[in-house]
């Protein structure tokens, strides 16, 4: 149905729409996009931080996170180490000063399988943030969603006051462990899921309310509002404005800044598709995931299974293509390149 050019100067943009019912989260680390669009909060990865990290404008950053991994000194890996850590802190901090909510902050995926390595990491980090006076309240902690990565969560929570926000989350045992847990946030891939079905079945093209990212992340809203959950559900990875609208009502949608940039452009009515309400009433029964039951469950889901590990890889990738570039910055003119 067309809109009349004077209903539509009216009429909220779907983005200012959308602000009513879910918060908007800016899944970026370029601070222009950040205060253009006014999200609450911001989240950040390697793939985003080594984007950003190549930009004229940000080169102070990295110049400064240089300088910080060599003040500390020891190894020329520590070194890369160190001045990695100050980077994702330092884009980190700045994006702060943009935003009235959280900024999302992932440890390193090459340590995806290691409990205590993600655990001291992220300690590490919180202790960099604390160091440019920015308090663990506005951090969350981004931890890939293996069994170790979650039970790192329960610990960082429970133990230190450490809030964790769990990505490449793909599969419903993921989402049920990550619950039990008691973790603050969990990310649930929409645009990967919908990636891989297209991929691997016969179907091309789906219908925003028949999308396989779009059903995955009602399933888990449904089912931590049904039981009570307190985490929050953060849909991400869109591909496009009709998974954003198909999940309108969710608590928190993180999205890029194309897709910001077209949801601020298009003026159609938003209505909510989730409410606490409907999942209360919706026919979904309560289960307990242990290790093992956790890993079975989960390995029963291909697509799942094969999105987390392309996910792990994927970041470890690009979280090494950072250090290059680090390495390079640190090291090549004093080795006389």
């Amino acid at each position: 149905m067309s809109v009349s050019p004077v209903k539509r100067q009216k009429m909220e943009s779907a983005l200012d729409q959308l602000k009513h019912h879910t918060t908007v989260v800016a899944d970026t680390g370029d601070f222009n996009a950040i205060d253009e669009y006014k999200p609450l909060d911001a989240t950040t990865n390697p793939s985003l931080i080594l984007a950003a990290a190549q930009m004229p404008a940000y080169q102070k950053l990295v110049d400064d996170a240089v300088a910080y991994g060599k003040k500390l000194g020891g190894s020329e890996e520590e070194q890369i180490k160190n001045a990695s850590d100050k980077l994702f802190v330092l884009f980190g901090a700045e994006i702060l000063k943009r935003i009235p909510g959280r900024v999302s902050t992932e440890v390193d995926a090459r340590l995806s399988f290691d409990q205590e390595g993600m655990i001291q990491r992220a300690r590490r980090l919180i202790d960099l943030y604390k160091e440019v006076g920015v308090g663990k309240d506005r951090i969350l902690i981004k931890l890939s969603s293996t069994w170790e990565g979650i039970q790192a969560g329960r610990v960082l929570e429970a133990e230190y006051g450490i809030h964790c926000n769990m990505t490449l989350l793909f599969s419903f045992a993921q989402a049920v462990a990550c619950a039990e847990a008691g973790v603050t946030l969990i990310s649930p891939f929409v645009g990967r899921i919908l990636d891989w079905y297209v991929a691997n079945g016969d179907k091309k093209t789906y219908e925003p309310s028949e999308d396989p990212g779009v059903k995955s992340v009602t399933k888990i809203y449904n089912y931590y509002k049904k039981f009570g959950y307190k985490t929050i559900v953060m849909g991400a990875s869109f591909r496009n404005t009709g998974q954003i609208k198909a999940l309108t009502g969710c608590d928190y949608l993180t999205i890029s800044p194309k897709l910001l940039a077209e949801l601020s452009k298009e003026h159609v009515k938003l209505t909510p598709t989730l409410s606490v309400k409907e999942a209360q009433a919706c026919d979904l029964e309560k289960i307990h995931l242990d290790e093992k039951a956790f890993r079975w469950h989960h390995n029963e889901d291909q697509m799942a299974v094969e999105k987390l590990s392309d996910g792990i890889r994927r970041f470890a990738a690009d979280a090494v293509k950072l250090e290059r570039m680090l390495k390079e910055r640190m090291f090549s003119t004093e080795n006389g390149k």
